[in-house]
């Protein structure tokens, strides 16, 4: 059996998640990665995805729309802006991300405009991944 961690993941509404876990896929800013027991110690920014965990139930998918990712040899913890997992997320709730992620690149000053344009289009590509739309 693979080696196990501690994962938690954690968002300002609730925990969402405290297990262990074999591996865990994180969208990290600057490329996606993969967490596993015994990892290099990493700090990560997210950027908005899907958080995969793969543990003793299986699989457990979690949508997030940025934060923060600590690695450590001993476990992997995930301080999301938002986060919820993945079968909760509806149109309704996807509408309300792609809003609150255009009003921002919209009032964004010239210098974060382009990151902020990044993060909409990163929600697009979540939307298309859980089978909806993204109204951009």
């Amino acid at each position: 059996m693979a080696d196990m961690m501690q994962f938690d993941l954690v968002s300002p509404e609730r925990r969402l998640a405290s297990v262990e876990a074999s591996a865990v896929q994180i969208p990290g800013a600057d490329g996606d990665f993969t967490a596993m027991a015994n990892h290099a110690p990493v700090i990560a920014t997210l950027r908005p995805g899907i958080v995969t965990v793969q543990g003793a139930n299986g699989e457990e998918k979690f949508v997030v729309t940025g934060g923060f990712a600590e690695i450590s040899p001993e476990g992997t913890s995930v301080l999301a802006e938002r986060a919820m997992p993945a079968g909760e997320m509806t149109q309704e709730v996807l509408d309300d991300f792609v809003t609150a992620a255009v009003a921002a690149r919209d009032n964004a000053t010239p210098e974060m405009h382009d990151q902020l344009a990044k993060q909409v289009g990163d929600i697009a590509l979540v939307a298309s991944e859980l089978g909806l739309q993204a109204k951009v």
